[in-house]
């Protein structure tokens, strides 16, 4: 189950504690639905983002050729504009390296803000960012570059694979400063907060342990322990 206010919650909780809350239930390898370093937050100030990916590929290191088949930008718009919301655009620049295209600066991000989205993430550059800034848009992306290149969209709504993460359209994604992780379909949002909610417990009376006057070795045993029988602890 879920509703608006759950996406909301998520996104009051950072990107590292989510994913911990998502190991608990077992449903795939620890290390596939979390991002690599290559994904940077450019706007670490506007906090975390979490929303439903509407995917696409683009390419833009070479020209057009005259043959080419890509996808027209007023497609990619009607698209996004009858995905589910809040959206994420999520973008693989199929380019091998370096890459040259980039497909977000100011315009972007106005219309796919107006379009439902609250933010990108792409292993490809965004531009503008002093612009950008001020906007609730969210950037996610290898890093900044001046020039968009030859950019144009050659698929829409297609699994992705992004900073080693691979995203399917409609998979919900949340991202911080620390990175972005999927979070999986089959998983109650409901339960993943509560789940949330007693990780963060438990680790608490470890931590405030650790803070307290009285500590021992065997003391912090004992308190692991506990924890491992509370929640289930990732130090073996």
């Amino acid at each position: 189950m879920e509703n608006p206010e759950m996406i909301e919650q998520l996104e009051k909780i950072s990107t590292p504690i989510v994913y911990d809350g998502i190991e608990k239930f077992h449903i795939q390898s620890n290390t596939l639905f979390y991002t690599d370093e290559t994904l940077r937050c450019i706007f670490p100030e506007k906090g975390a983002m979490c929303g439903y990916a509407c995917t696409a590929k683009i390419t833009g290191v070479l020209p057009k050729a005259e043959s080419e088949i890509v996808i027209p930008s007023k497609a990619v718009w009607e698209y996004v504009y009858d995905s589910r919301k809040p959206g994420v655009m999520v973008i693989e620049d199929i380019d091998g390296d370096p890459k040259r295209a980039c497909a977000w600066g100011d315009f972007s991000a106005s219309i796919f803000e107006a379009l439902g989205c609250i933010g990108t993430l792409t292993n490809g550059f965004v531009r503008d960012v002093d612009v950008v800034k001020d906007m609730p848009f969210k950037f996610f992306a290898r890093s900044v570059i001046a020039g968009h290149g030859n950019i144009r969209y050659k698929e829409i709504g297609v699994p992705v694979r992004i900073a080693g993460m691979t995203i399917n359209p409609g998979d919900l994604i949340h991202a911080d400063i620390h990175g972005a992780v999927v979070i999986p379909g089959e998983l109650d949002l409901g339960e993943l907060l509560a789940m949330i909610q007693k990780c963060l417990d438990s680790e608490g009376k470890v931590i405030s342990y650790c803070k307290g006057s009285n500590f021992t070795l065997e003391g912090l045993f004992a308190e692991v322990d506990e924890h491992d029988k509370r929640s289930g602890s990732h130090f073996k």
